[in-house]
């Protein structure tokens, strides 16, 4: 640790950067060059449906895929065609750095080395990778042996893991296909979300032999979870009218009706 206040001039070449120390710390997780994670450990197999349908996903939406987002002009997305793009989004791990400590603003910043830098991590990690072996995993990876014998403390917030649904049963498959067709004159797709939502984990283990259809409206003209958040209603009640499409024939099939 350092004293605050140590001109840059006289700590050049001496004293390590604490922002030096991050990048190559950033970098035994992370490909800088790719954004790919480099640990084994956070990797999974992606299964073969999945693949399946991320490719006939992204044949359907071309280049939907990714300009939702609001690329500055000149910008690209990350390498790869459609299909990688939806697999990167769903079933392969990816760092963000969402916040920092230690770092003055602009207007304040001065030629002195900082004495200490915090940054806050958030690794996405695949639906079928385990968040607390990963965690473990993670914090040895950033604390052993950091550079230059600094001290590096890793304090993970308490991890969650993703969901993979079952394989869709053709009955399920097929009803969804009808109901699709009828409000939206096309098949339904299947893509996955790169998030997590703990209370399907928790269903799922609790009835693993069950089926499950979860939508929603996220598409184009709609924007969840920010504070100014709507929804497209013509998407909405083709979606409303395709979830009591669905459960409307499987009270039929099941002869409830009776």
């Amino acid at each position: 640790m350092l004293r605050e206040g140590v001109h840059s001039g006289d700590a050049s070449g001496i004293v390590p950067s604490p922002f030096r120390v991050l990048r190559q710390l950033l970098s035994r997780l992370e490909d800088e060059q790719h954004g790919t994670i480099l640990p084994r450990e956070l990797q999974v197999a992606i299964p073969e449906e999945r693949v399946a349908q991320a490719h006939r996903a992204a044949t359907v939406l071309a280049d939907g895929v990714f300009q939702k987002y609001p690329f500055w002009p000149g910008a690209r997305p990350v390498g790869g065609g459609g299909t990688e793009l939806v697999l990167n989004r769903t079933w392969r791990p990816a760092l963000s750095v969402t916040g920092a400590a230690g770092l003055p603003a602009l207007a304040d910043a001065g030629n002195v080395t900082l004495p200490r830098l915090a940054v806050k991590l958030s690794l996405r990690l695949a639906p079928t990778c385990d968040a607390e072996q990963a965690t473990r995993h993670l914090k040895q990876l950033l604390e052993d042996n950091p550079p230059y014998g600094v001290h590096v403390d890793f304090e993970p917030e308490p991890p969650a893991s993703g969901w993979n649904a079952p394989s869709l049963a053709p009955w399920l498959a097929a009803v969804t296909d009808e109901a699709s067709l009828a409000y939206f004159g096309k098949e339904a797709i299947y893509m996955g979300e790169g998030g997590t939502i703990p209370f399907m984990a928790m269903l799922g283990k609790r009835f693993p032999a069950s089926q499950f259809l979860i939508t929603g409206v996220l598409g184009p003209e709609s924007n969840a979870h920010g504070p100014n958040e709507f929804l497209h209603l013509p998407t909405a009640k083709k979606i409303t009218g395709c979830v009591a499409e669905v459960l409307a024939s499987h009270y039929q099939a099941t002869g409830a009706m009776e």
